[in-house]
């Protein structure tokens, strides 16, 4: 996305104190390391999952719940409830187990929340699509650009619905990697369009674009090639993710500053405008409070705050074709 002026050094700051705090949170798994917490999923497996036998309903098994896991789940809720009818919360508060918050499921999804303000992602980078091949004649050169954006957009959100349906290693890794494709196409297609490298004059235009295309290609392969045969890093996938946002933000950032001063039009002031909510938003990341209603937590909310901006930039991407487009029927 894009970010103000001077947008880019808070955003650094908030995602460095991210890097220190979140893992702290999701691997501080204390929960389930409670001797109450073990004796309860004991009991429960010995007394309802013997000799593979499973007494779940049908829509938890189809959804590839297991009885220990569904043992699991019942048993973060009785501690959970225990703790807190025992004492304050502020004095013990509710722990996390596996390294995430004791949420109340939905129809067997782990986080409906966050399923469903997904979901709302989707639609938005779907509904841009549509404008983008309704609004944007067909010849236009980087209408194919944002085309792509559309379709690796929906795909992470996709992967995302997925991960928070049911969280298994491989819906886990499919979100991440999903997610990186959608955060570096952004670093991809920036450039293109404020250098315009999809033009063909001068000639050495072309060639710039084959090797940033290469290397953009070559990053995400060693990307997605580290983090599946080397190690599974959550510090080094965020950092990465970080340094891919910071570097798209500064350019949009000159970008959007340029074409303001140049253009005078209240739209073209719409990148800063975008990028200070999605920067709001991402502070509820640092926030990381156990879910209201068992249901509603800080990553949820975050998914919902990129919504508007998502409608918003599809708006931008639109209004500055439209621009481009009317500017050069004048100079005809």
């Amino acid at each position: 996305m894009i970010i103000e002026r001077f947008a880019p050094t808070a955003r650094v700051v908030a995602c460095l104190i991210f890097l220190l705090v979140f893992p702290s949170f999701t691997r501080a798994s204390l929960g389930d390391r409670l001797p109450d917490f073990r004796q309860c999923v004991s009991t429960c497996v010995d007394a309802n999952c013997q000799h593979g036998s499973s007494v779940i309903p049908l829509h938890l098994r189809l959804l590839f719940w297991t009885c220990p896991a569904n043992c699991d789940y019942v048993c973060q809720h009785i501690i959970t409830d225990k703790r807190v009818s025992r004492d304050p919360p502020m004095l013990h508060p509710i722990l996390q187990f596996h390294g995430k918050w004791p949420f109340y499921r939905f129809a067997g999804i782990q986080e409906p929340c966050s399923v469903l303000f997904s979901f709302f992602n989707l639609l938005a980078h779907r509904d841009g699509l549509s404008k983008v091949r309704d609004r944007m004649p067909a010849d236009y050169p980087l209408r194919k650009y944002y085309i792509a954006f559309g379709y690796i957009g929906m795909a992470s959100w996709v992967f995302s619905m997925i991960f928070h349906t049911r969280d298994f290693d491989i819906t886990e890794k499919l979100d991440y990697f999903a997610a990186g494709a959608s955060v570096l196409y952004g670093v991809y297609y920036t450039p293109i369009r404020i250098f315009r490298l999809d033009q063909k004059r001068p000639p050495v235009k072309p060639t710039l674009l084959r090797l940033w295309t290469l290397i953009c290609v070559s990053l995400y392969a060693a990307h997605v090639s580290y983090l599946s045969f080397w190690r599974w890093d959550y510090v080094y996938n965020m950092a990465a993710n970080v340094a891919a946002g910071v570097v798209q933000n500064i350019l949009w950032s000159w970008f959007s500053y340029r074409t303001y001063q140049k253009l005078k039009k209240p739209w073209a002031a719409w990148p800063g405008m975008i990028v200070a909510w999605i920067i709001l938003a991402m502070s509820l990341e640092l926030l990381d409070f156990p879910p209201i209603g068992g249901m509603v937590d800080a990553h949820s909310l975050w998914h919902l705050g990129t919504v508007v901006p998502t409608i918003w930039w599809y708006n931008f991407l639109v209004k500055d074709a439209q621009q481009e487009i009317a500017g050069e029927r004048l100079k005809a």
